[in-house]
């Protein structure tokens, strides 16, 4: 198996993620199992990071970070993918927003941002941009599986940087890829207890 990662600059716009799907179909064609791990999108890792930290403050100006993250994304979509599917990609990537904005809604309620919640937030980075590629493959007929890390990559409670534990985490990985071969989308960076609670590495 043959694992490639993309950083937050390869993955940064449409164009970058153009050539990104150019190069794992490159090494689909040579018959290769492959894993592609992608970060978030160059610069939204920092947005989220500001958006907690904002909304834990009471200031208002979250939303403004997170509709610049949600257009970040759906430019990619607009982009990448032809016009009759891009509804349900659209409908794909508003929910996973929509879930960072009720999360952050709670942060700006109770004007409180733990370590624990900032991992949750920081998670949705890769999420998106790992869901958006996938979503631009699956719309050319490839055959992907997409995969959230925190299914497998299991650690101990120390959010913001948790230590994993290799053993419980080398079983998860070899059982999904005897289950899964050909080509996998992973999510990178984060990753769960095994309580289910979000942690990043």
């Amino acid at each position: 198996m043959k694992v490639l990662k993309f950083g937050g600059t390869s993955v940064g716009s449409a164009e970058n993620i153009q050539r990104v799907i150019d190069i794992v179909l490159k090494k689909l064609n040579d018959n290769q199992d492959i894993a592609v791990v992608f970060s978030a999108m160059g610069g939204v890792t920092n947005q989220l990071i500001a958006s907690g930290t904002q909304a834990a403050k009471g200031d208002e100006t979250y939303l403004e970070l997170v509709r610049q993250i949600e257009e970040k994304h759906f430019n990619v979509i607009r982009t990448l993918i032809g016009v009759k599917a891009q509804s349900s990609v659209f409908a794909n990537v508003k929910g996973l927003v929509n879930e960072l904005e009720d999360l952050l809604r709670g942060v700006f309620l109770i004007r409180e941002l733990s370590t624990r919640t900032l991992d949750l937030i920081v998670s949705f980075g890769e999420r998106l941009s790992t869901r958006v590629i996938y979503e631009c493959l699956r719309t050319r007929d490839i055959d992907v599986v997409f995969c959230d890390a925190r299914e497998l990559i299991k650690t101990d409670a120390h959010f913001g940087m948790a230590k994993v534990d290799f053993e419980q985490t080398n079983r998860n990985i070899r059982a999904f890829f005897k289950k899964n071969k050909g080509l996998a989308l992973i999510t990178g960076f984060i990753a769960s207890t095994e309580k289910g609670e979000t942690t990043t590495l």
